[in-house]
């Protein structure tokens, strides 16, 4: 139900607002994430909101159980309310399931811009702006949600981009 909220929403927004529609997906990328947090709206309001739009992201879902942010791109984030029983329990990141998640970023710069405005948004920052030797010029920031969940802003110059994908 999601994936056709997402689809049918992007549709509709390209249809009204005289933009161009996303690009066709690419097999393999990434069509959405959808993120359990355990109080969505304080999540939304002190993390994901500022983060997604800072990303590019606007809100065009909303219920009281979940949101969808959708990019230009055609990717979207979908944010579920946990369920009452399980709202308590916070995240770790090295059990199964969820580590962390990176987000591209079109320069270096806007790795440093992102870190200051999270930084001002009070947001927790694991560590911060630096070349990791991952691949050839890999610049990251990496921080985290309320509930604990690892994010991951990274720029990766053109040939490191290339080197992973050969």
């Amino acid at each position: 139900m999601t994936e056709t909220l997402t689809a049918q929403a992007a549709e509709s927004d390209a249809a009204t607002s005289g933009q161009p529609a996303a690009p066709e997906p690419v097999l393999g990328t990434m069509n959405h994430l959808g993120i359990t947090v355990s109080d969505l709206a304080e999540s939304t309001e002190r993390f994901y909101a500022p983060l997604l739009r800072f990303l590019g992201y606007e809100v065009i879902h909303q219920t009281a159980e979940m949101s969808v942010w959708l990019a230009a791109s055609g990717c979207a984030v979908n944010l579920w309310q946990a369920r009452p029983e399980h709202a308590g329990h916070k995240h770790e990141r090295y059990a199964p399931g969820f580590h962390h998640f990176a987000f591209n970023a079109d320069s270096r710069e806007t790795v440093d811009r992102c870190h200051d405005f999270l930084r001002g948004q009070g947001i927790e920052i694991l560590d911060p702006p630096a070349e990791y030797d991952y691949e050839p010029g890999y610049y990251a920031l990496f921080f985290a949600d309320p509930d604990g969940m690892k994010f991951e802003l990274v720029h990766l110059p053109p040939p490191a981009s290339a080197s992973i994908v050969a």
